[in-house]
């Protein structure tokens, strides 16, 4: 920005991102549990629109989890070029021991590991076990820095604004995501949450048309659909006297 400031360039930038995921008491669990594992371990969790914080609300936390850790064990982690790989590996040895760093830090503030946990280290390449924590509180590390990892963290609320005011908590707001079969709820959640992109009911909000972006440090502009065009064009007025 400040090499284009001199000669007043446009930027379109799309940067990094932290995104929450909420589940209220009114969720269905079973397609909260699909869009959680869709949006968290796609491409193991290193995309810029990944879940990195979930949010359950305390009725249904256990339940949610047990499901969550449930289908999280069961997913195949290998070379992505290999049939039936789920998980693939991270990109380098920094970003593996970023994951482990996360974990020892949320570890050693009280929350406790549910699935994984570990670097698999009997596989040639830099892989990571797809990774539930529970009693997760917001000053651990990886509820304020983006993972690009295949590490979930899952912390608990009482009330949805609650859920709201710690999803906005961040520095970062490119994506959101929201479980609710309550329509009313979805929506107040929806237009509160200051986000660029808000999956509700919907782990795979990105399509060619629609606008992908953020607000705050998540970047300016967007890309795809008519807004990412756009940010390439200038308007001009014509008036043509007769």
């Amino acid at each position: 920005m400040r090499g284009a400031a001199d000669t007043v360039k446009k930027l379109s930038l799309e940067l990094g991102g932290h995104a929450p995921f909420i589940v209220t008491e009114n969720a269905d669990l079973d397609a909260a549990v699909n869009g959680v594992i869709a949006s968290k371990f796609v491409n193991a969790g290193q995309t810029c629109i990944c879940t990195n914080r979930v949010y359950v609300q305390e009725s249904i936390a256990d339940a949610f989890v047990e499901k969550f850790a449930a289908k999280a064990a069961q997913l195949t982690v290998g070379n992505g070029l290999e049939e039936g790989t789920q998980v693939g590996p991270l990109i380098n040895d920094k970003v593996v021991e970023k994951v482990k760093a996360q974990i020892a830090d949320a570890k050693s503030k009280g929350a406790k590991v549910v699935v994984g946990g570990q670097a698999i280290t009997t596989k040639n390449g830099f892989f990571m076990e797809p990774t539930i924590i529970t009693n997760v509180t917001d000053d651990m590390n990886c509820m304020f820095e983006e993972t690009f990892g295949p590490l979930a963290p899952v912390a608990t609320f009482k009330t949805v604004e609650e859920a709201v005011e710690r999803a906005n908590n961040s520095p970062y707001g490119l994506a959101a995501y929201v479980f609710t079969e309550n329509i009313k709820e979805a929506t107040f959640v929806s237009e509160e949450l200051e986000y660029g992109i808000v999956g509700v009911n919907d782990g795979s909000p990105s399509a060619a048309q629609a606008p992908f972006g953020g607000f705050k440090e998540s970047g300016l502009g967007r890309e795809g659909s008519h807004y990412g065009i756009d940010d390439y064009l200038e308007v001009k007025y014509i008036s043509m006297g007769l």
